[in-house]
């Protein structure tokens, strides 16, 4: 019976953390906001103590901040942190993207054009003031994408970190759209997705991270308003 009930609450703390975790990625839980134990327990009608467990473990991901004697936030946007965001994602994501062209087979190449027409399909469908569900899928494939293009690299910890960067740069974008209602997936993005898959493709390595650099300081530029509000 203790076994079946820690193996309940590491479920429920595992639901709760995605539901939280989704909230927080989406811009619905705002920077700064506390998160008081009793509280999230009601929102999501879920335990306190799944509920700490999932909140300490966001915490440790960075989305949450705990503070002495204060309890536990969401974690603040600040544009000195976007910067060093970005400037890191750059770093990271060029080297594994060298490494995965170099080591990448035909079956990479074939599951990363798919990836790339799944995106495209869905991007097609967004609008200012799409439905939320839309939205949410254009974040999951758009994180497929980038991601598959890291794959055949052989550090399985700098494809780890990569992945989480991704998602803090997820909310600093849904966030600015909040912000702004009007904003929609920058304009050009789809585009620049496009070139980035052909220079891959090519194997021309130079081409593909100086143009992933560029697609990701153009989005900078866009994200900006989010972390000075």
């Amino acid at each position: 019976m203790m076994e079946q009930n820690l193996r309940d609450d590491r479920n429920l703390s595992e639901q709760v953390y995605d539901l939280i975790r989704r909230d927080i990625l989406q811009g619905i839980l705002l920077p700064d906001e506390k998160m008081r134990i009793e509280s999230v327990s009601d929102r999501y009608k879920i335990g306190s103590v799944p509920v700490r467990e999932a909140l300490n473990r966001l915490s440790a991901e960075g989305l949450v901040k705990r503070k002495k004697q204060r309890g536990f936030f969401v974690a603040p946007l600040e544009l000195d942190d976007l910067e060093e965001l970005v400037k890191t994602r750059i770093w990271a994501e060029k080297k594994a993207l060298c490494e995965s062209i170099a080591l990448g087979d035909d079956a990479w190449e074939d599951e990363l054009i798919l990836s790339y027409h799944g995106l495209a399909r869905v991007a097609r469908k967004l609008k200012p003031g799409s439905e939320r569900e839309i939205s949410e899928a254009w974040d999951v494939r758009h994180k497929e994408f980038h991601l598959l293009m890291l794959k055949p690299c052989g550090s399985i910890w700098l494809k780890e970190f990569c992945s989480l960067m991704m998602d803090q740069a997820v909310r600093y974008r849904n966030i600015s759209m909040n912000i702004n209602s009007s904003n929609a997936r920058r304009e050009g993005a789809s585009d620049e997705h496009k070139a980035i898959l052909e220079s891959v493709l090519a194997r021309d390595e130079a081409l593909a991270c100086r143009q992933l650099e560029e697609h990701y300081l153009a989005t900078l530029a866009t994200l900006r308003p989010a972390a000075t509000c």
